[in-house]
Parts: structure tokens; C-alpha cells; sequence
């Protein structure tokens, strides 16, 4: 055979109870969920941060660099919104390198996948419980999307996965908001087509059951770039990127209407110090038209405490070991200047 079967893994219902969330982090996991929705819905004007280590590698590293962001939350709560990314499945281009928390607890020791499930968990919940923030995640593999689902506070569906009609799917049953990114071929249709799937009524098969999910209507677009066919990193956020999408909006029909932008990946060529730049000329656009104000609702940032990456082993304390992130420094003053201009 091709695959060697190691052990049965506890389904997720069987690790909540062991692991169970306490009635506090419910009450502000459903709190911070409505406060998202009011923002995505346009009740709240404020700007959502999904901001954070490109991969979650470290507990100690990242509750310390979330511990940080919730003092800077209380600076700019009225104008900013900040959804700290916990992301604990990292997808890989090639399928070599480290693939997130999920995969490997500890990255310098050997995949476990039943550690790699207790040890997200027990993370976001320790965030939750620590700073009072429910977290964003990637949905990597839908089926494992369950272990998380009461403790989340954003799903994002990356650029491989948009097209998958099983992330679709499981993102119409789920009841917090979902962001779809553009394929790394830049197709917008691509992403307006898993929206519009997304916020649709469904029954399917989930994790061996039949289900049928009532559609999620804050699923919403991600611009992160794309690659042309010679492999060279394309932006898509600029003022006309930004508009053309927002036209595409108006004319699909679709509920709630909204748009973040990821500065890293494509957009910025992974050169993470552009993320500053790109942060501000997004909000500078929002200020010449009335329908990129009303539908730019939030930005993805890529940060740490230490600037950049390092190789796996080398032990640097806060420092991404998958694509370079912003320091903390950096962080915290682009935040504040961000909240200033709002």
C-alpha cells in the first residue's frame, strides 16, 4: 500500500471534552464573533488587523507577541479591530518544509499529529483565555477545521485551497466570518465563485456524515497578488485592483459585501518590510472613493517580535521560521499610525 496507517485519532468531539473551553472563553468567543460580523456587515466602521507570525511555531513566542498586541488593542479599540493570527497549518508550494504546529508541535522533533491537534488547540485556547482575543486560523485541511470550530474568531481560505470544492463547502456551515483569497493565478472569478458558493445553502458528506449547511453570509474576498505565467509576483491592491473588485461586487448580488488585503504574499513579492507601505496606500485609497471606504474592511499583516525569518534550529527567539514577518517595533508604530489616520 501507499500509505501506512499509524493509529485512529480521536474524532473532534472527543478532544473538546478533554480539552474542554471554559464558559468564560465561550462568552467572549461569541462576543468578539458578533463584534466581527457587525464590521464585515457594515454596523461597526472599524478597521479589521488580522495581523500576525506567518506560521504559529512557538507557544511561549506566540502568546508573549499576542500578550503585546492586546496592549495595543486597548490603544486603538475605537478605531481599530484585531484578529491575531494563530495559523497552525502552513501549506507548502512543494509539499517539503515545515508544515505548521498541527504537523509538528515541537519543529525540531518529528511529526505527531495527535500532540500536533492537543497542541493548537490548547494554544488558541490559552490565547483566548491569557488576552481575551479568539484568533484567526487558516482552514489548511477542512476536515480538521471541527477541532477548532468553537474557539475561532476568522477562517481564512488560502490561494491553493479557494478552488477546492470541499473548502467551499465546509465554509457554508461555518457561523463566523471566512475570508477567500484569490488564486495564485489572479482569476478573481475564482474567488467571487467560492464566495458565492460559500454563502450558499449545501448538503455533503463532512467527516463520514451527511450534512447540510444554511450558507455563511460573511464569507467575503482576500486580495493577496498572484503570479503571472513567467512566475513574477503581480500586486493586486492597488486603488484600481481595489475598485475593479468592488464593481465586481456590485454586480454579483452577493451578501455583505467586503474586502481585506493581505500585504504580504504576492502583493508585496514576500518582501514583509513593504507591508508598511502597502498598509498605508490601501488606507490612502479608501479616502478618493466612497466604495472602497464602504467595502475595505480589513488588512493582513505578517509579524513577529524579531524582523524576518530564520532556518529551523537556529533558535531565535520570535522569529518566523517560514516567511519573514515585521518586527515588533515595527508592528506596534505601524498600528498606531494606521489608527491615526482612520
Amino acid at each position: 500500500m501507499g500509505m501506512t496507517f499509524e493509529r485512529k485519532l480521536p474524532i473532534p468531539m472527543e478532544v473538546k471534552e478533554r480539552y474542554p473551553l471554559s464558559a468564560y472563553g465561550e462568552q467572549i468567543v461569541a462576543k468578539r464573533a458578533e463584534q466581527a460580523k457587525a464590521i464585515f456587515s457594515g454596523k461597526d466602521d472599524r478597521l479589521i488587523l488580522v495581523i500576525g507570525p506567518c506560521s504559529a511555531d512557538n507557544e511561549d513566542s506566540v502568546i508573549d507577541y499576542i500578550s503585546r498586541l492586546r496592549k495595543v488593542q486597548d490603544k486603538v479599540e475605537d478605531k481599530i479591530f484585531i484578529i491575531p493570527r494563530i495559523y497552525t497549518n502552513k501549506p507548502r508550494t512543494t509539499g517539503d518544509g515545515y508544515k505548521g504546529m498541527v504537523h509538528q508541535p515541537n519543529p525540531n522533533e518529528n511529526p505527531d499529529m495527535y500532540k500536533g491537534i492537543v497542541a493548537i488547540r490548547e494554544l488558541h485556547m490559552r490565547a483566548l483565555n491569557e488576552t481575551g482575543f479568539s484568533c484567526a486560523d487558516e482552514m489548511l485541511y477542512p476536515e480538521n477545521y471541527r477541532y477548532l470550530s468553537d474557539i475561532l474568531g476568522y477562517v481564512a481560505i488560502g490561494a491553493r485551497s479557494v478552488e477546492n470544492q470541499q473548502h467551499r463547502l465546509v465554509s457554508s456551515g461555518i457561523d463566523i466570518p471566512v475570508g477567500m483569497k484569490n488564486p495564485t493565478s489572479g482569476d478573481i472569478s475564482v474567488m467571487m465563485n467560492s464566495i458565492t458558493a460559500a454563502q450558499h445553502k449545501h448538503t455533503f458528506i463532512y467527516r463520514g456524515w451527511e450534512v447540510h449547511s444554511e450558507g455563511n453570509p460573511y464569507a467575503h474576498a482576500i486580495l493577496r497578488g498572484y503570479v503571472n505565467k513567467h512566475g513574477q509576483a503581480i500586486p493586486n491592491y492597488h486603488y484600481e485592483d481595489i475598485l475593479h473588485l468592488c464593481e465586481t461586487y456590485e454586480k454579483s448580488g452577493l451578501q455583505n459585501p467586503a474586502i481585506v488585503i493581505d500585504t504580504n504574499h504576492s502583493n508585496s513579492g514576500k518582501k514583509y518590510l513593504e507591508q508598511i507601505r502597502i498598509a498605508k496606500e490601501v488606507l490612502h485609497s479608501t479616502r478618493h472613493n466612497a466604495d472602497i471606504k464602504k467595502m475595505l474592511k480589513g488588512l493582513m499583516i505578517e509579524s513577529y517580535i524579531e524582523d524576518g525569518a530564520q532556518k529551523i534550529g537556529e533558535g531565535i527567539y520570535g522569529k518566523s521560521i517560514t516567511d519573514p514577518c515585521l518586527g515588533w517595533e515595527k508592528t506596534e508604530r505601524l498600528i498606531l499610525d494606521l489608527a491615526d489616520t482612520l
